[in-house]
């Protein structure tokens, strides 16, 4: 967000900086730059106004364009071709490491990579998982009290760190817009069962600061 009144505070050899070509400011401090001159006295001419507020213009869509670019790159490019390679998704690999740990959907990120011939990133992919499940049972068990059942409950906020953490890594190391045919849900499937059936015997050793082992334990005391 621009702040006018620092803008203020600026020459007007510094505000006129702001309505020159091939700036690196953002719209918005353009905009007030030519509204402060305006203020202050400067008198615009009809040319000079049509050329500032086509430099806002062109500024605000390529904000537009940058931000929609973005967008894409986080997205998933499933495609019907058959000739896509097959990965499995990124809403897969995040709902199973939100749920389940991030060690189910550090596998998933491992075979996509591997498949993709990213193998530098695969381990990365597979370790991150691994290490960052200690982590956060570690930092939970150590700093906060996790028996609250408020929804701001910290480890809500550290296990969304892991998931995002694999998503990160999945967009980082996967080629930008990369058509793919989503992979089979058995897989999936298995390792989350796997995982639940972990939870379910040895919550209190490895899982007991886990949101999904409330049902299990529920489910248990029935």
């Amino acid at each position: 967000m621009v702040n006018k009144n620092v803008l203020r505070k600026f020459s007007n050899k510094e505000l006129e900086a702001y309505l020159k070509e091939g700036n690196r400011f953002v719209p918005e401090a353009v905009q007030a730059a030519f509204e402060i001159l305006e203020e202050r006295g400067r008198v615009f001419s009809e040319q000079e106004k049509m050329a500032a507020q086509q430099l806002i213009q062109h500024k605000k869509e390529a904000e537009e364009a940058r931000h929609a670019e973005e967008v894409e790159v986080w997205k998933d490019h499933i495609t019907e071709d058959p000739e896509a390679i097959t990965l499995y998704s990124r809403m897969t690999i995040l709902v199973s490491s939100l749920f389940f740990t991030p060690i189910p959907g550090s596998i998933l990120l491992f075979l996509n990579f591997i498949k993709l011939k990213k193998y530098l990133a695969s381990f990365f992919a597979l370790a991150f998982g691994l290490l960052f499940f200690m982590f956060q049972k570690y930092v939970l068990l150590s700093h906060f009290d996790f028996g609250t059942s408020s929804r701001y409950s910290p480890e809500i906020g550290v296990i969304a760190v892991g998931a995002l953490g694999l998503l990160v890594i999945s967009v980082l190391g996967t080629p930008k817009k990369l058509p793919y045919r989503a992979a089979s849900y058995i897989l999936p499937v298995i390792l989350c069962i796997g995982t639940a059936v972990l939870i379910y015997f040895y919550f209190q050793e490895w899982f007991s600061f886990y949101p999904f082992v409330r049902a299990i334990q529920l489910f248990r005391q029935s």
